[in-house]
């Protein structure tokens, strides 16, 4: 049986194709899938630090006290609210990095093309605590902004652009646009090195201008990847991240920058609500798993292929 097997390539090549990606899977059983087992604090009333068998069993207590009190309904609607914002903000604007990668891709000067696109990616590799740091040092009541702008006249009194919850929303795009373009715009970068050269000569030789070849080629051959990008973007709508919400937010702009993620991780290390914070967690991950499939099906109908 054994000669069989390995006397045939294909099994071979099979077998040794999965022990190249059994690390991966090993990875996120034990990253993606284990950590689901925290989902059994939802139908308890769990006290730590006793353990779970301590606890008593309340079935979906924790879910219908979501809809049943009305303060902690209202809470919930405000953060639906933010995070249906922040997130929706980031989806109309995703169209930026695929336009910052195609005027990337024009700059003639090779060494400049190639600071500018290390420039624009290296603050995807620092962390939103120092982020933070150097928004504070720009922008708080003593910073660079206020020093200059006091000096110059043009305010009397320091400017609290950290502490203001005015257009917080945008703002906090704004700061994720800055971290995040230059590496987001890789992927495009690498879908118009993948266009046929010739097509674009032969563009040029029949007389088409930069901005024409642009419209009429690079767009075009790169939509298809901006769609598949979108729509990942789209079945992870709930799922917007918290450090970045967790750094910037403090006692005045916290209302209007509590998405759901960082409302989960304050109510169980704020109040201690860890099943209730579980809950809610359970009801996210079905409404995303809800709109992947409905991103899946909609891919399918216009792009005639989906992601699963």
């Amino acid at each position: 049986m054994k000669k069989k097997f390995f006397a045939d390539p294909k099994k071979v090549r099979g077998y040794k194709e999965f022990l190249y990606i059994l690390p991966l899977l090993i990875l996120v059983l034990v990253f993606s899938y284990y950590p689901l087992y925290g989902w059994v604090y939802a139908f308890f009333d769990y006290k730590p630090p006793f353990p779970l068998s301590w606890d008593r069993f309340v079935g979906l207590k924790w879910f219908r006290s979501m809809f049943e009190n009305e303060v902690r309904l209202k809470q919930i609607l405000t953060v639906l609210r933010n995070t249906f914002a922040m997130s929706g903000i980031s989806l109309f604007f995703s169209w930026f990095p695929m336009v910052f990668a195609i005027f990337l891709n024009e700059i003639k000067c090779k060494p400049f093309q190639k600071i500018v696109q290390t420039v624009t990616t290296l603050p995807n590799f620092i962390s939103w605590v120092l982020v933070y740091a150097i928004a504070f040092c720009i922008f708080n009541s003593t910073g660079v902004v206020n020093t200059v702008g006091m000096k110059l006249g043009l305010f009397d009194t320091p400017q609290m652009f950290l502490q203001s919850s005015e257009h917080i929303w945008f703002k906090m795009w704004l700061w994720l646009t800055w971290k995040n373009a230059g590496w987001a715009a890789i992927m495009y970068m690498a879908a118009i090195a993948g266009i046929d050269s010739e097509l674009i000569e032969a563009a040029k030789v029949d007389g088409a201008s930069r901005m024409k070849v642009i419209w009429h080629i690079t767009i075009p051959s790169i939509l298809p990847t901006y769609f598949v990008l979108v729509m990942l973007n789209l079945a992870n709508f709930l799922t917007n991240g918290m450090e970045q919400y967790f750094v910037f937010q403090n006692a005045f702009n916290k209302e209007a920058i509590q998405v759901l993620d960082l409302y989960v991780y304050n109510l169980a290390m704020g109040s201690g609500g860890y099943s209730l914070s579980t809950a809610i967690s359970i009801l996210k991950s079905v409404v995303s798993l809800v709109l992947l499939c409905a991103t899946n099906k909609f891919s399918k109908l216009i792009r005639g292929e989906g992601f699963i």
